[in-house]
């Protein structure tokens, strides 16, 4: 009976052998392509970026293509004994050692002693530390002198996740190429790629899910593919997917915008008990509630968001529908409010509260009045005399006296006059101690003041014909007002 082959995780499955095959990082694959024809290879370099965008399988590519039978090559073959010895990681002459389990001064030094050696069997020795900035400052120390003047056909490799970790003095001595985090675009393309090599069925909306999880990173795409098929078999259900990833229904999200574009504030209770019920989280709901808007507006906004936006063509058109019934200014207002409570959500002790705050609020957006469109009502008043202009204001504090006036100054060739000057001390009285000191008369203390008599005021300013005008223009009426720009300290709006 014939042992069954150990399963291979999709993501080690599908690495990338060769420089064309991997995904997303045009400019350091074609830098280090071109380094190699034209024999330009550096003595130092450093890779950085993101978890899973292909880091360390840039390395061991670039050890292949320089140690190939076929080469040194851009396209290593990966038949020759050096490639496969290297694919297999048991060559003698590459080192791949993880920096936060060889981090002290003494490993380094016995790195240094190994490095002395010329290569054994290939080309070039290739030294790999993978999270270099995990290295301590002393074994960075120690390491500076070899990194830059290494022996003969020696490369080494850094490989680090936080670059700014990095000593510059270690920066300074490799070149440095920059990971960027993988497009949604070229995620869901590989991830079709692998589907249709494994026999296996995701629908375009599951797989933009999967790449919108995966944040840039083809590893954790690939893994999550692995446990959605583990979960579903051969055939991945956009239900069951949601429910790996945890993300929101958007039918929920759907029913929120709806609500909330409606101003129907009576839904947001029911609604946010929906989301308890579902087992979501209210803090990572708000998350998914300010991307949902996010999308309505960029769908508002742009003619073609789909080139944005990882969803197909139905979830498109829905987006669109709902997004008409705001306006623009409308829906920027609306994910103003949702990104300002989204602090006030992460750390309330009641989040589900908070959340219904924030949401009941948004609900009465609906009913705000711009302040110029209020003054535009009153303006036939005004015209025809029916309010009053406003009073001149008057000064908040008393006028203070004028400064001393100082002498003009004189005209050309007169003498400028001269400021008084202060008598010497020895001509200035002196006050001399009569045997007793004297007692300031006492100050009378002011009466205590009155009852106050606002709400006589109050009464009387609401009798007002214009006051009465104005109360009933804005009955049952909210107003918007934007503070004022170029107003001075002391001055009245």
């Amino acid at each position: 009976m014939s042992e069954k082959k150990p399963y291979q995780v999709l993501a080690r499955k599908y690495r990338p052998m060769t420089f064309e095959e991997m995904v997303g990082q045009k400019a350091v694959v074609q830098t280090l392509q071109n380094a190699i024809t034209s024999n330009r290879v550096g003595q130092a370099y450093l890779f950085s970026g993101t978890r899973g965008v292909g880091k360390t399988t840039a390395a061991r590519i670039l050890a292949k293509a320089l140690n190939c039978a076929h080469g040194p090559t851009p396209t290593p073959c990966n038949a020759c004994e050096f490639c496969l010895e290297i694919n297999g990681d048991h060559s003698v002459d590459y080192m791949e050692i993880d920096g936060a389990s060889n981090r002290g001064i003494d490993d380094i030094r016995n790195l240094r002693e190994l490095v002395k050696y010329k290569a054994m069997r290939s080309r070039t020795k290739i030294i790999t530390i993978d999270e270099v900035h995990q290295i301590t400052k002393d074994g960075f120390n120690a390491l500076l002198k070899t990194l830059e003047e290494p022996p003969e056909n020696t490369v080494f490799i850094f490989a680090t996740t936080e670059f700014t970790k990095v000593p510059a003095t270690i920066v300074s001595r490799c070149q440095h190429f920059e990971f960027r985090r993988v497009s949604g675009r070229d995620i869901i393309d590989h991830l079709a790629f692998v589907a249709r090599k494994e026999g296996l069925t995701v629908s375009p909306f599951g797989l933009g899910l999967l790449a919108s999880a995966a944040d840039g990173s083809v590893r954790d795409a690939l893994s999550l593919l692995d446990q959605a098929v583990a979960f579903c078999g051969e055939t991945v259900d956009d239900d069951a997917l949601r429910e790996i990833l945890g993300t929101v229904n958007r039918e929920l999200l759907f029913e929120f915008s709806s609500a909330i574009l409606g101003g129907r504030s009576d839904e947001v209770f029911p609604l946010v008990e929906k989301v308890f019920d579902s087992g979501y989280d209210f803090r990572a709901f708000g998350k998914e509630l300010i991307q949902h808007f996010r999308n309505l507006l960029l769908v508002r906004s742009m003619p073609r968001a789909e080139d944005v936006l990882l969803f197909d063509a139905d979830e498109m058109n829905r987006l669109r529908a709902e997004a008409q019934k705001a306006t623009d200014e409308e829906l920027l207002r609306y994910l103003q409010a949702l990104q300002a409570g989204e602090a006030g959500l992460r750390f309330s002790s009641d989040p589900q509260i908070a959340l219904e705050i924030l949401l009941v609020k948004l609900c009465h957006f609906g009913k705000l009045v711009p302040i110029k469109d209020l003054l535009r009502e009153f303006e036939p008043m005004k015209k025809a005399g029916q309010i009053p202009p406003p009073a001149p204001s008057r000064p908040s504090s008393p006028v203070a006296s004028p400064p001393p006036a100082f002498p003009k100054p004189a005209p050309a060739g007169e003498k400028a006059p001269a400021f008084p000057r202060a008598a010497p001390a020895s001509e200035r009285p002196v006050s001399r101690p009569t045997g007793r000191p004297a007692v300031p008369p006492e100050t009378p203390r002011p009466a205590p003041a009155g009852p106050p008599r606002r709400d006589a005021e109050t009464a009387a300013a609401v009798q007002d014909s214009n006051v009465q005008m104005f109360l009933r223009a804005m009955k049952g009426r909210v107003v918007s007002v934007e503070p004022m720009k170029g107003l001075r300290n002391g001055e009245e709006e």
